[in-house]
């Protein structure tokens, strides 16, 4: 695929961001397939969620941003969300749901944003749409954000995934876009790419030091 000017944001290319969907959401598969029954009620990674919850907001994010790629193709306003409310909401009701019915549903919102993105004409591709939090960006920006919530919550499943088993330059362009929507209040740390990533995601201050060898401040989880 040819690379034009507008195809391209913060270093990243509409080729990278469908590759690391792709590979995010063979990573999210295989977790949440080869989860037991019993596992779905277990914590996850994150702060007050079960692993149902997590597994339903995967659903309802991949049908979420289906209505920004219904947005590109037909150029009619079709926001992720009618309300944060709705957001909360679809992921409270969706893990109440049985296992096997999570993890169908999971499965079957993937593909269909698969399905949708792979329609999308170049000229789609470079309509503006807005996300849940209001920024204006192109449609190249649709599948980013799904590789951001697939790659990072299968590691918060926690069924063995870590930061380090994510591909490389996603985590460099995960690093960059997590430190522009973090500001400048966040300090540079060191360590690997892996655990700075896992660290300015608010996922622990394992394998983290700042600069001066100093123990690195906690951050809040993002996304």
């Amino acid at each position: 695929m040819t690379v034009t000017g507008s195809e391209r944001l913060a270093g990243r290319t509409l080729t990278d961001n469908l590759r690391w969907v792709q590979q995010g959401t063979s990573l999210c598969n295989v977790a949440v397939a080869g989860l037991p029954d019993a596992g779905f009620a277990e914590p996850s990674a994150l702060p007050g969620w079960s692993r149902a919850h997590l597994v339903a907001h995967l659903a309802a994010n991949a049908a979420a941003l289906r209505n920004l790629a219904r947005w590109a193709a037909t150029g009619t306003e079709t926001p992720m969300y009618s309300s944060p409310d709705e957001r909360a909401m679809g992921i409270e009701e969706g893990a109440t749901r049985p296992p096997a019915a999570l993890r169908t549903w999971s499965a079957q919102e993937a593909a269909a944003l698969d399905r949708d993105l792979r329609r999308l004409s170049p000229g789609h591709w470079q309509r503006t749409i807005r996300t849940a939090q209001g920024r204006e960006v192109p449609a190249t920006e649709i599948p980013w954000l799904r590789a951001r919530e697939v790659m990072v919550h299968a590691v918060d499943l926690a069924t063995g995934q870590i930061f380090a088993d994510l591909p490389p330059d996603f985590l460099v362009a995960l690093e960059a876009d997590i430190r522009t929507k973090r500001g400048d209040d966040v300090p540079d740390v060191a360590g690997t790419l892996a655990d700075r990533v896992a660290w300015l995601a608010g996922r622990g201050t394992d394998g983290v030091t700042s600069v001066d060898g100093g123990p690195a401040p906690v951050l809040p989880p993002w996304l």
